[in-house]
């Protein structure tokens, strides 16, 4: 059920995303981007190289719609629907502020998201329900493949970290929540440079945080448009496609599209 609950949720990211307004950027950021772009220009990915291995954390490791039976507890016949809006808006939320040059931390726009969900079907998110909600995000589930991915990866030698939009404590409560936090090197939030995904500012945090070059670093996310910002800011990128959709056309693909994290220790130590 879950399953199909993400699927159905990707469907509507994509709609939801594309209805979205996209605003304008300055003359200088868009000009810094582009001058980014250029400078990151990439080859064909040599696996061999990576050494490291930084994972989003919301849909690749932690499941964000494990909140969908909290939701139908606290709100009958609503669960799914209270989950997929509070995430569209969430991700929405994000671009607009990054857009905006009004940054506020991912708890924040977490429960901004929260909401705008509440208030859109119509239910009553009193004090206590919205706290509940909330504190879901510090305990949400990790996906089936990821403690046994991340103990192979790290078993295998590879220096390993999230690289993540989540504000640095839900992403040290969700680790520790999800007991992954044993295998993770660092934890990289964007909060140290105040903007969201897929901004180049926050990819650059993998290289300057794990001290090792770009090349040897490759970036894992189960969101293509996410994907494609780590691309192209010149990371080598792997794709979780769990929901088997088509890949967002930003023009930067995955260097490799697999279906779940425990796939790659057998493709990296094939290279």
């Amino acid at each position: 059920m879950l399953l199909r609950i993400r699927r159905d949720f990707l469907k509507l990211l994509a709609i939801g995303g594309a209805s979205f307004g996209t605003g304008a950027l300055s003359w200088r950021t868009a000009a810094a981007e582009q001058a980014q772009g250029k400078r990151t220009a990439r080859g064909v990915a040599d696996f061999k190289e990576i050494k490291a291995l930084a994972f989003d954390a919301y849909g690749t490791l932690f499941d964000v719609h494990s909140v969908v039976a909290l939701g139908e507890r606290l709100f009958p016949g609503q669960g799914t629907a209270l989950s997929n809006t509070w995430r569209l808006k969430q991700l929405q939320y994000t671009w607009g502020r990054s857009l905006m040059g009004r940054y506020e931390d991912f708890w924040k726009v977490t429960e901004d998201g929260l909401v705008f969900a509440a208030k859109s079907l119509k239910l009553d998110l009193d004090p206590a329900k919205r706290q509940q909600l909330m504190d879901a995000y510090l305990a949400l589930a990790a996906f089936p493949d990821v403690a046994m991915g991340l103990q192979q990866l790290k078993e295998a030698g590879y220096k390993l970290a999230i690289l993540s939009n989540g504000a640095p404590r839900m992403l040290q409560e969700a680790a520790k929540s999800a007991k992954i936090d044993q295998f993770l090197s660092r934890i990289i939030s964007v909060d140290e440079v105040k903007i969201y995904k897929p901004s180049p500012r926050v990819y650059e945090l993998a290289p300057k945080r794990l001290e090792t070059a770009r090349q040897t670093i490759g970036f894992v996310s189960s969101n293509s448009w996410d994907v494609a910002g780590a691309a192209s800011f010149g990371l080598t990128t792997f794709w979780i496609n769990r929901g088997k959709q088509p890949m967002d056309e930003l023009g930067f693909p995955a260097d490799k599209e697999v279906e779940k994290i425990t796939d790659l220790p057998a493709l990296l130590k094939a290279a």
